[in-house]
């Protein structure tokens, strides 16, 4: 089997690990006919592959076997933010497969996580909806279900292209990762519906990007966000400085 390892993977803060945990105990109370989890966002840079990968590594900690398949066919970033080293010498990924070219096999790679395992997006393609539309993915979800406790999906942002409603039709279940205070509640209940009319149901949303400070009651930190402004290793250059200088400004306090 072809093989990968991760060289840039971010430390979670102690409460953020607890509140990932806490998601994927929720997720093991699907019972076993709910194993293929999409997930999605309403926009780009949301953090859903962040929390795709968490999700891999923190299920697979927990003794399951888990596989990550990369759908984000025409803007996946994972490779490249998460310094994806693969050792194969072909390289085939999620498009290679859709597009006839390989065989399911050839396409699921162990990594240096053990129990977790990965199906890298290939290439990024711009004629994504035909490769999703025909019956290749069901197919290659269904392979793996059998193979594997938890198939996690990392579809587009749904409010983006139509991409994500397609890949829902051979999902179980929809996971939205949302940015704190940055999406309507209208444009996120239509991004709801959409994911329904595919015929998937919609689990819940996890509030991302949570700045605690901004927060009356602290307590809410741990039941409800799984990424924060605190976890400076995930954190943009500018929010960090900003944050750094506010820490500093309320230690003098």
């Amino acid at each position: 089997m072809n093989s990968l390892e991760f060289t840039r993977f971010p430390e979670l803060s102690y409460s953020v690990t607890e509140a990932v945990n806490t998601l994927c105990t929720n997720l093991m109370f699907l019972g076993k006919d709910k194993k293929k989890i999409m997930m999605t966002s309403c926009h780009a840079s949301e953090g859903k592959s962040f929390m795709s990968l968490c999700l891999l590594r923190t299920l697979a900690s927990l003794g399951k076997s888990v596989v990550l398949v990369d759908a984000d066919l025409r803007r996946s970033q994972s490779a490249a933010v998460y310094g994806m080293r693969m050792h194969s010498e072909n390289r085939y990924g999620t498009t290679h497969y859709l597009a006839g070219m390989c065989e399911a096999e050839d396409v699921v790679y162990t990594t240096d996580v053990p129990n977790a395992y990965l199906v890298p997006v290939g290439r990024t393609v711009t004629n994504s909806l035909q490769l999703l539309t025909n019956s290749r993915l069901s197919e290659l979800l269904a392979k793996l279900e059998k193979t594997y406790d938890y198939v996690l999906v990392d579809a587009p942002p749904v409010g983006v292209i139509i991409d994500a409603a397609e890949i829902a039709k051979s999902c179980d279940e929809t996971i939205f990762v949302i940015k704190y205070n940055s999406i309507a509640r209208k444009e996120l209940l239509e991004a709801k519906q959409q994911i329904e009319r595919a015929g998937c149901d919609v689990l819940g949303a996890v509030l991302n990007e949570v700045d605690v400070n901004t927060l009356s009651n602290k307590k809410y930190y741990y039941n409800k966000s799984y990424y924060s402004k605190e976890d400076s290793a995930y954190m943009p250059k500018k929010d960090k400085k900003e944050h750094e200088a506010h820490r500093e400004k309320s230690s003098r306090k």
